[in-house]
């Protein structure tokens, strides 16, 4: 964590052409953008740089290596962004397990694996057809820099009482890579702001988005209290916001967080959980 009274962390956000054709436009204003403004940490949605696997009707191992390799080849553009820490989901292989999996890449450590996603809807697995698995649910925070940071992916969002026991363990970030409905963009905002205040974290998404307008939602950032700090929009893509990590330290003592510790918090991990049926772009 960083100590009272460090600079503040700047934080940028997206939305993301769910298309790979204008891949190489929007990266190269994203790189203007991080430059310029200075950002220390950037969030990329689900799986950035390969077409939307789970909207294949059945699995293909050449479609699959493709992903990889493409997700391979743009994370060693990473350093374009000026030393900027970056966050997201790629496709992950362990044996013959394949996974949404949440990375962190800085300069330092190169691509560390943070959280593979466990949590898929009804209607996730049924179109993912085989392209990945649902992971153990592992929910582990993982040190970003000075910030503490906990991935819920997509669906997972949903899981309130992983958002609950994230904040227990002192994330300060919870950061929601996603690719989700345009017309649910209200709902995935507010399940946003119910898991910032229960974990007193900052929550930060960014999302893919589809030129007809099925996919989308907007990027944000979220403060402890739930309050929006800055939304991304059409015009606007990428927002870069400067928070107070301290802040996520502060909110963790008052209410409603104070109910969740002690022993009562510290079981919140044995908690039965259930992946609600929301339906999503997948």
């Amino acid at each position: 964590m960083r100590a009272t009274g460090s600079p503040p962390m700047r934080i940028t956000v997206c939305e993301w052409p769910d298309q790979r054709s204008s891949l190489g436009e929007v990266w190269q204003r994203l790189v203007d953008h991080v430059r310029s403004n200075g950002s220390e940490l950037v969030l990329l949605p689900e799986m950035p740089f390969a077409s939307w696997l789970a909207g294949r009707a059945s699995f293909d191992g050449d479609v699959w290596m493709q992903a990889v390799a493409a997700h391979d080849a743009w994370e060693r553009r990473f350093p374009e962004l000026g030393g900027a820490v970056v966050l997201g989901t790629r496709p992950v292989q362990f044996g013959n397990q394949r996974y949404n999996s949440a990375f962190v890449w800085d300069r330092q450590l190169g691509t560390r694996s943070a959280h593979a996603m466990s949590f898929l809807s009804e209607a996730a697995e049924g179109a993912a057809a085989g392209w990945y698995h649902p992971a153990p649910a592992e929910f582990t925070p993982i040190e970003v820099g000075s910030a503490s940071v906990g991935f819920l992916i997509e669906t997972e969002l949903w899981a309130m009482e992983e958002a609950r026991a994230y904040g227990v363990e002192g994330v300060q970030l919870l950061a929601t890579p996603r690719r989700t409905l345009a017309q649910q963009a209200e709902r995935w905002i507010a399940a946003g702001r119910v898991a910032a205040v229960l974990a007193g974290a900052f929550g930060v998404s960014s999302s893919r988005v589809a030129p007809a307008g099925a996919v989308g939602g907007p990027g944000w950032i979220l403060s402890p209290d739930g309050q929006t700090l800055a939304l991304t929009e059409a015009e606007q893509p990428f927002v870069t916001e400067s928070i107070d990590l301290t802040a996520a330290d502060r909110a963790k003592q008052t209410y409603p967080r104070t109910l969740f510790r002690g022993p009562a918090g510290s079981a919140s991990r044995a908690l039965t959980r259930s992946a609600p049926g929301l339906e999503q772009s997948g």
